[in-house]
């Protein structure tokens, strides 16, 4: 075709073939200028699908005008051939670009930044591409990129695709709902935008195989390589976009272009603490203190705590208000530190302190909410009420701050704080001490917990927080203490009583969510935690027993995320960092974890001034110290835990955990033997706890293990 004039097109060079089409550098006689030509491939003129998805690629691009799309000038036919005209664009596609090697990491992203912009636009106009891949980027010499190729776009009011047209695009770049033929949404061309990034920064392809049936197995079934172990150099905050861009479960992927942006400009632009904690003020936000006990005999304590938690719950109804969860504003309790100190430790703009005198019927709650700019009081107020009005004092104790705060609340958010948790009194006063028991983790705790949460229950039986409890209860006593049927079942049938009284409360998600991962009812769990994050995302439970429960499974990957989510929400917890170090290590990905371990082990630190006998903190605290290299301190933290609690499975199995990685394996085998007399019987943790690969060679190990159901 060299020479030969199409329309008012002469005909140049030819500078590509695909599967659909020619392309061609031509000469607009018209204009004057060198424009592309795509001509739709001999022998596919005849067919009229084909002749369709050529037209649909036309009128696609020319719906969007943007920098990074590439534009269409017209589509024109003559005689037996179509074509589109696009401008000429000097450079090369991306599959060529990669074919010499892995790009910079910071070319790649801002490669990677232009390809979404264009998306976000596109899916702006309701057009899904479909088929985002290297070959489909064309990128200019001075690294401008534009999406071509919108063939296999859905666009709004076309008619729906039938089955057997459903699948379409190419293999390596579909997202598993795309290769299982099922419908699509924007956030396949974010998986697809993923499968590219991963390309330039590791110069291969993250889904591999043989065939095409190989590579959608791979897809659907199969994590990639971790970008940190193919490209040493690779930071975790930009292996974090790619994983959550490559997330097989469409709800854990970016929802949408502009969030993924966002994620890679900060990536582009590392912020200092001190910008990060600007930004975290850049709403109203707060930070729930435990109120001071000021009764004569000071035993209020669970009464006092539980009234804060209370107020956090309320509060997280309100979405213009960012609330920081119960473990971090409690990780302060019973210190002596300046407000304004702690409210900058914690990155909110106010924080909430009060204390509760307590004496037979009467309450008197004080609560000041302070300014952490300045420390001056914004609001304050004293309450001298009878026992049974405190439901009403924290309700307005809410409604007070929302209104200092000068947010606007809706009829949704103004409904939900003046939902009671129950009316009686006597009820409320059992589910306080029960939720303080609980959170003591030791198995006598939980078994007075229990008590306490049947107490409120027989009070008050459509107290669904009290129901919750209860499931709690009892999945940890399946879980650690003693593997009984009777147990589990018990927690999934106070989890259902819990979510029929209360089907928008995010705890009864929560226990339920529990009680079916521990009934290997995988899917089902995973939705209730995601169910529970949408109603309160500042849940610490509902990511953390999320992420156990992808560890469960052998999803190490998708564990790592919730984990690391469950430290977001809760920067001071100590049980999340702990778990994190563990899981990323499993993955090799040492260097990562230790840096999680270093941090984590100051809130370890931090817990035990305050809390020497917990055993759970010091055997966790040990593991990381550990794989830190601190051996002796480690083991010394190790036999404090078993000196605190000698029969509980609970401390003993982290204690087999700590000698096995020591190499200790006699030992090791001893204590797990010592784990499973005490009702330690969780084999899906066993099965997938690394911690344990030095013992599985051992005869012992194995017969001990084999007696576990």
């Amino acid at each position: 075709m060299i020479g030969q004039i199409i329309s008012h097109y002469r005909i140049v060079a030819k500078l590509g073939e695909g599967g659909m089409g020619v392309v061609y550098e031509a000469e607009d006689l018209k204009l004057k200028r060198t424009v592309a030509l795509k001509f739709l491939r001999s022998g596919r003129f005849d067919n009229e699908q084909h002749k369709a998805r050529f037209v649909r690629e036309a009128q696609a691009a020319a719906a969007l005008m943007h920098p990074n799309i590439c534009a269409v000038y017209e589509i024109d036919q003559e005689e037996d051939q179509m074509f589109i005209v696009m401008p000429y664009l000097e450079g090369m596609d991306l599959a060529n670009m990669i074919e010499s090697g892995p790009l910079r990491p910071t070319r790649a992203v801002n490669i990677a930044i232009q390809i979404a912009q264009g998306l976000e636009v596109a899916h702006k106009n309701g057009i899904i591409h479909r088929d985002i891949k290297s070959g489909n980027i064309m990128v200019t010499p001075d690294d401008h990129a534009k999406i071509t190729d919108f063939g296999l776009a859905q666009m709004p009011g076309a008619p729906r695709l039938t089955k057997s047209q459903k699948t379409v695009g190419t293999v390596a770049y579909m997202s598993p709902e795309q290769a299982r033929g099922e419908p699509v949404d924007m956030r396949t061309d974010i998986w697809s935008l993923g499968v590219c990034l991963y390309e330039m920064l590791t110069g291969r392809a993250p889904f591999v195989g043989e065939y095409d049936t190989s590579v959608a197995y791979s897809i659907l079934n199969e994590d990639p390589v971790p970008v940190s172990l193919v490209r040493g150099e690779v930071t975790s905050e930009l292996e974090r976009i790619v994983d959550k861009a490559l997330a097989k479960n469409p709800a854990h992927r970016y929802q949408d272009a502009a969030e993924m942006i966002s994620d890679m400009k900060s990536v582009l632009e590392p912020r200092s603490q001190e910008q990060r904690s600007s930004a975290m003020k850049s709403q109203p936000s707060i930070a729930v203190l435990p109120f001071a006990d000021m009764s004569p005999e000071k035993d209020q304590e669970y009464f006092c705590d539980g009234i804060a938690e209370e107020i956090i719950n309320n509060l997280v109804q309100v979405e213009g208000l960012g609330v920081l969860s119960r473990t971090s504003s409690f990780a302060f309790k019973g210190t002596l530190e300046d407000i304004r100190r702690i409210g900058n430790q914690l990155g909110v703009t106010t924080v909430l302190e009060g204390s509760i005198r307590k004496a037979g019927d009467r309450i008197r709650i004080t609560a000041q909410l302070i300014g952490v700019a300045d420390g001056y009081h914004i609001w304050s107020a004293q309450y001298d009420r009878e026992m049974k009005d405190v439901f009403d004092i924290q309700e307005e104790i809410g409604q007070n701050i929302v209104q200092a705060l000068k947010i606007e609340l809706t009829e949704k958010e103004k409904r939900a704080m003046e939902k009671p948790v129950t009316k009686d009194i006597e009820a409320y006063d059992f589910y306080l001490r029960g939720r303080k028991l609980f959170y003591q983790t030791k198995r006598s705790n939980i078994g007075q917990a229990r008590a306490m949460f049947s107490k409120a229950i027989r009070k008050d039986p459509d107290f669904a927080r009290a129901h919750a409890g209860m499931a709690d209860c009892y999945s940890y006593l399946f879980w650690y203490f003693d593997r009984n049927e009777k147990n589990l079942s018990k927690a999934m049938a106070s989890s259902r009583e819990a979510l029929d009284l209360d089907p928008e409360l995010a705890e009864a998600h929560a226990a339920r969510g529990l009680a079916l991962a521990l009934n290997k009812q995988y899917q089902d769990a995973e939705s209730e935690f995601e169910t529970a994050i949408r109603l309160n995302a500042s849940l610490f439970e509902a990511y953390y027993f999320y992420a156990r429960t992808c560890f469960m499974q052998g999803k190490k990957r998708e564990a790592a995320q919730w984990f690391e989510k469950a430290c977001e929400v809760s920067p001071d917890d100590y049980q999340a960092p702990m778990m994190l170090g563990f899981v990323l290590k499993s993955l090799n990905l040492t260097k990562k974890g230790n840096a999680i371990y270093r941090s984590g082990l100051k809130n370890v630190e931090r817990h035990l001034a305050a809390n020497p006998d917990d055993s759970r903190a010091l055997y966790l605290g040990s593991s990381a110290l550990i794989e830190l290299g601190e051996k002796e301190k480690a083991l010394q933290w190790a036999m404090r835990a078993v000196a605190l609690d000698p029969d509980d499975s609970y401390t003993l199995y982290g204690i087999v955990c700590n000698y096995s990685r020591l190499g200790e394996i006699d030992e090791a085998i001893f204590y797990l033997e010592k784990a499973i007399l005490a009702g330690f019987a969780h084999k899906e943790w066993i099965d997938n706890d690394s911690d344990l690969d030095p013992l599985r060679p051992d005869p012992r190990f194995q017969a001990l293990v084999k007696k576990l159901k």
